[in-house]
């Protein structure tokens, strides 16, 4: 079960993932820098996707998530073509191509949303966002996907326990 759905199972509310795109791009000069892939060539999948919640009859949007992956990894898997991702989802499909998340790095702010962020998360008028970009990192120290999420500061929140090492 992916993070959000157990999160939102924990609060007794359905989750819905919507996966609004799936293209081959040339990525942003950060996201490319930090894969180590090319920032002048599309080398790199971009998967949109909508987070939802639901209590009853009442559904809401409440994050979106825009993933970068390298073409190298993505090619030719379920990854680049599908909305559905099966079993487990995003981090699944990385560990049965030999990717296991070791470590993760995220980058967290606020600020106000942007008119298009506005209008898709429904935000009320005043309410700012959590800006959230998340690096899955395997056990070589190398990145092999970026997710750029924006929440909803109203409805979300974070909760981290990692443990600390010594360096």
């Amino acid at each position: 079960m992916s993070p959000y759905r157990a999160e939102l199972a924990t609060q007794g509310l359905t989750p819905r993932v919507d996966c609004t795109a799936i293209q081959r791009v040339v990525p942003p000069v950060n996201v490319a820098t930090r894969l180590g892939v090319d920032p002048n060539l599309a080398s790199v999948v971009r998967r949109e996707n909508w987070y939802y919640a639901r209590r009853d009859q009442d559904e809401w949007p409440v994050q979106v998530g825009i993933t970068y992956i390298p073409w190298e990894i993505a090619k030719g898997t379920v990854l680049a073509t599908s909305e559905k991702l099966g079993p487990g989802s995003l981090y699944a499909r990385f560990e049965d191509l030999g990717y296991s998340i070791t470590r993760n790095r995220e980058e967290i702010g606020a600020r106000m949303p942007t008119p298009s962020e506005r209008e898709g998360l429904q935000l009320p008028e005043g309410v700012p966002v959590l800006d959230i970009l998340h690096t899955g990192i395997d056990a070589h120290g190398a990145a092999f996907e970026i997710t750029h999420f924006v929440m909803r500061a109203d409805f979300g929140g974070l909760d981290y326990d990692m443990p600390v090492e010594d360096r």
